[in-house]
């Protein structure tokens, strides 16, 4: 038994984040009719009936999505979220709410909603539209542990999940998770870049570079070892595995790839302090 069996599920916003989490719900056996969004785009509502979801034009009734809602994700853009809840907080009681909006603090998502206080602020990442995803969670001292749990079903619908006790920490989700796809790819290209230099054509190198990255991480989640065991368990003394890590080592690449972070990091902070 799941602890998500009928609870009723509503979306405020159904692009692509809320379709990638819709479809690792109905993946996990809740049913489309569970799943209520509200999304000003007829297109978009057309798309999601047809599916079997419940679609309601919140221009029309804004407080639709939300009766009789067990849970309330809301995904839409962090711009525009004031507006959009504004509409429909006084109808909220005792909810859960969840936000997949970057940089907006549950203090600030409270004010928001008119004081309202059962929030949990989720940060996943661009995986998750293939149920891949990693997100990171921190939760008011408000939700129950029931609130908790349901929380923790719903996002880990579409992969891993890590709770924080600080909701300061998730600027470093935003950084080790968040945004790290972007890093993963740009690694992917100048891998295909530099087999293509070497004489491969793009296809071989791309074929290649992404089959190798997937194998490593997979490898990675599966064995009992560290990454650092297993980068010295195939980096052969006076090897070409070795000369290539040399090379990585000169250059600072682990250095790099800190600062990068680092500098997420300070983006994300900054960001949150301008939604303010």
């Amino acid at each position: 038994m799941s602890v998500l069996d009928n609870k009723k599920i509503s979306f405020i916003g159904g692009g692509n984040m809320a379709q990638a989490l819709i479809s690792g719900l109905i993946g996990c056996g809740v049913k489309p009719e569970q799943i209520t969004v509200a999304d000003p785009s007829a297109d978009i509502r057309q798309q999601l009936s047809t599916q079997g979801l419940n679609a309601v034009d919140p221009s029309t009734d804004a407080k639709a999505a939300i009766t009789d809602a067990d849970v309330v994700v809301l995904a839409v853009k962090p711009q525009v979220m004031k507006a959009v809840v504004s509409a429909f907080a006084d109808g909220l009681d005792n909810q859960l709410v969840i936000s997949v909006a970057a940089g907006l603090s549950t203090d600030l998502l409270s004010n928001m909603l008119g004081g309202y206080r059962n929030i949990v602020r989720a940060m996943p990442n661009t995986p998750a539209m293939i149920q891949q995803g990693a997100t990171g969670l921190y939760g008011t001292d408000d939700i129950t542990q029931e609130q908790k749990l349901l929380a923790s079903a719903v996002m880990e619908a579409s992969g891993i999940i890590m709770w924080v006790e600080d909701e300061e920490q998730m600027h470093a989700v935003t950084a080790v998770s968040g945004s790290a796809p972007a890093y993963v790819f740009y690694f992917i290209e100048s891998m295909i870049d530099g087999g293509v230099a070497l004489g491969l054509d793009k296809e071989q190198a791309s074929a290649l570079a992404m089959q190798t990255v997937l194998g490593a991480a997979k490898m990675a989640i599966d064995s009992d070892d560290s990454p650092s065991d297993l980068r010295r368990k195939v980096t052969s003394p006076n090897g070409t595995t070795q000369a290539a890590i040399e090379s990585m080592q000169a250059d600072e690449v682990g250095r790099q790839i800190s600062d990068a972070m680092q500098a997420c990091f300070d983006r994300s902070q900054a960001l949150s302090e301008e939604m303010r």
